[in-house]
């Protein structure tokens, strides 16, 4: 139910979600959009308005007299201070500020991630809250301590939320080079009451999502110690050789370790043609045909080799049963490096299979007499790609596999931990990139692994991607992360749910990993 209030003072009954604003336009911008709300039925939280007045000071006495409610969120107009900032854009407070007192709005980014989606410009920073309207060089002064944006009401609402949810979010009508008394401002103001009325479905969707819940951490999760090895290389090629250094193809698949590096001067090619002749090169994690080493070598690139050692074990083991004239049987999914490299190593001898049903084609392409051997990409589901060996078997009794397993230790700990925390949740969130394949299989394995059913599991590559539906409802969560994954994107997640409500978090650890794996001779110390 909505109830648009313009006096604080009324008495209300509990309610799911105070939403507050300053002035009047306001109220009954965020009062129509949820008026508007897709299937409005009884297991929609109930959302009031209340409209306080303008100024910290209306905001502060308006805070004594709000009503029992879960969780509290401030909206309305607000001023940038940020460069980025323009008119009509969201701005979701991560923190807000008030002289000397801060106060954390932690579920920030997953509110924005939901913005985000529902098509309006937002993006995540701290507020300040002012005494008066700021302008000029008070403005700029602000900025230099880091703050996004300024408003007169969020802090005594921050404050008021005490330990409940709590979220501030604003909509830009003017810069520090459009004023706020602009006639070309004040017309914005028309677009951003149409904003506030998109964002109050969405504020909706924030309060449905609230409540306690435990988190279960699968453990072992994120980084293995190939990916260590290899974010290590760029490192030390970087501090020893100096920006820039030449990277093929993503060092690992994570989207925010490679923008790391970039910023620290790596650079990212697909093609050792984009690369300077001589240039100090990487090569990724994932390995390379011989091809690429060739031409890197005629072009004199300095390299510097991160393969994977588990990787560069099945590549020794495709020459070595190319070298004895057998058809190599590659099971993994096309297009990936680690395949294109291993298959490079075997040219006109190696065959790639991505499922069951993909191996009746194999039988066609074998020659009799000839023997069969197979081996498989690194980062697969360990139970999907025993069930393809199992079939190359059938068809092929006398085929030879890999002296030891080829999916690496790290990708199998990980998936047997994820079991274990999908078995108990609700909803099962693997953090990683799209492009990760060990991610993408952790998904797999979490919604084939759940009690009653598979639970709901979903790949992320952060908070912003966590969808408020699927946390609605869900008071226990699995939480893991692929072996490119950095560990600070699932501290993040965490954070961003204990924004939510109440938040007990445990983890269940299959096993310890104690892998190191030395260092190419060119970055050693």
């Amino acid at each position: 139910m909505t109830d648009p209030m313009t006096d604080p003072m009324t008495d209300l009954p509990m309610t799911d979600l105070i939403v507050c604003t300053a002035l009047g336009m306001e109220a009954r911008a965020v009062a129509r959009g949820l008026r508007s709300r897709p299937d409005p039925g009884s297991d929609h939280p109930r959302v009031r308005v209340v409209r306080m007045g303008m100024g910290p000071g209306r905001a502060a006495r308006a805070a004594d007299l709000l009503p029992p409610a879960a969780a509290l969120a401030v909206t309305g107009f607000g001023g940038a201070l940020h460069d980025g900032l323009r008119p009509g854009d969201v701005l979701v407070a991560t923190e807000v500020r008030s002289g000397d007192r801060v106060w954390p709005c932690p579920s920030a980014p997953l509110l924005a991630g939901e913005l985000l989606r529902a098509g309006l410009p937002a993006r995540t920073g701290p507020l300040v809250t002012s005494p008066r309207v700021v302008t000029g060089r008070g403005r700029h002064a602000l900025a230099r301590e880091g703050a996004y944006a300024v408003d007169m009401e969020s802090a005594p609402l921050a404050a008021a939320a005490g330990t409940r949810p709590f979220a501030a979010v604003r909509v830009i009508v003017d810069t520090p080079d459009a004023p706020l008394l602009n006639l070309a401002t004040m017309g914005g103001a028309v677009a951003a009451r149409r904003t506030l009325a998109r964002i109050g479905p969405v504020l909706a969707r924030w309060a449905a999502a609230t409540g306690p819940r435990r988190v279960l951490l699968a453990s072992p999760r994120s980084f293995c110690a190939g990916v260590e090895r290899a974010i290590e290389i760029v490192e030390r090629a970087l501090d020893r050789f100096g920006a820039p250094v030449y990277v093929r193809k993503q060092i690992v698949h994570n989207i925010h370790v490679v923008r790391d590096l970039e910023r620290r001067g790596a650079v990212f090619v697909d093609d050792l043609a984009e690369v300077p002749e001589g240039a100090v090169t990487v090569f990724s994690a994932h390995g390379v045909a011989p091809a690429v080493r060739e031409e890197a070598g005629r072009r004199g690139l300095r390299v510097v080799d991160a393969t994977c050692p588990l990787v560069a074990k099945v590549h020794a083991e495709a020459r070595r049963f190319a070298a004895r004239g057998d058809l190599v049987v590659l099971v993994g999914h096309a297009g990936h490096e680690e395949v294109e490299g291993v298959l490079g190593e075997v040219p006109g001898a190696g065959v790639l299979v991505e499922d069951e049903a993909g191996v009746a084609a194999v039988v066609e392409n074998v020659p009799r007499g000839r023997g069969v051997a197979y081996l498989t990409q690194t980062t697969l589901a360990a139970d999907e790609a025993g069930r393809v060996a199992a079939a190359i078997r059938r068809r092929f009794p006398d085929a030879e596999g890999p002296r030891g397993d080829d999916i690496c230790y790290a990708t199998t700990n990980r998936q047997h931990a994820v079991r274990a925390v999908a078995a108990e949740a609700d909803l099962v969130l693997v953090v990683g990139s799209a492009n990760s394949s060990n991610a993408l299989r952790l998904t797999e394995v979490a919604a084939r692994s759940g009690h009653d059913g598979a639970p709901l599991a979903r790949l992320v590559d952060g908070p912003g991607d966590i969808a408020l539906d699927w946390l609605r409802g869900a008071r226990t969560v699995g939480l893991t992360a692929g072996a490119s994954t950095p560990g600070a994107m699932v501290d993040a997640v965490v954070a961003a749910l204990g924004g939510l409500g109440p938040l007990e978090v445990e983890e269940r650890r299959v096993t310890e990993e104690n892998v190191e794996f030395t260092l190419p001779k060119e970055v050693r110390p």
